[in-house]
């Protein structure tokens, strides 16, 4: 009975690959959780997709990273791989643009992962909750193989 107004947020996967927790990404801004918290994800993938529905709030001149902002407010950040401002968006092609509202799963980004790794770049993927002070409850999904759009990773309560 008293659960009949508790909110959730699941976040499903934005690319394919292995869950990890977040104090595994060899990055201190990222395994600190200096810029919030959430999971990583060692990725497989060549397709980034929305791990929610919302508004796309940001897409870094560099194509590596983007936030999506949810009807409730909360700001969710994917950023592909590590160090990878510095290819200045070379290996990135964007799909769609800001303040388009999009639904889970929707394409955002294409990668071109041979160049990236090419240039000994990682690709593991960090999903952060920027605002992750609003949730209740953050629960990531670890150590799981996931799909793109599909599978869940974060399933948080508002």
């Amino acid at each position: 009975m008293f659960n009949l107004f508790k909110k959730s947020l699941n976040i499903v996967a934005p690319i394919s690959g292995k869950t990890i927790q977040l104090s595994e990404v060899p990055d201190p801004v990222f395994a600190e959780k200096m810029v919030g918290d959430g999971i990583a994800i060692d990725s497989t993938g060549d397709t980034v997709v929305a791990p929610c529905d919302g508004t796309i709030s940001l897409i870094m001149d560099s194509k590596h990273a983007f936030s999506i902002k949810t009807t409730d407010g909360i700001e969710l950040l994917v950023h592909i791989g590590l160090e990878t401002v510095s290819l200045n968006g070379e290996g990135f092609e964007a799909l769609q643009s800001v303040n388009t509202k999009v639904s889970a799963g929707t394409p955002i980004l294409k990668i071109d992962r041979k160049l990236i790794e090419s240039k000994g770049l990682s690709l593991i993927t960090p999903v952060i909750i920027v605002n992750h002070d609003k949730l209740k409850s953050l629960n990531p999904v670890i150590s799981k193989q996931v799909s793109s759009g599909k599978d869940v990773v974060l399933r948080c309560s508002l």
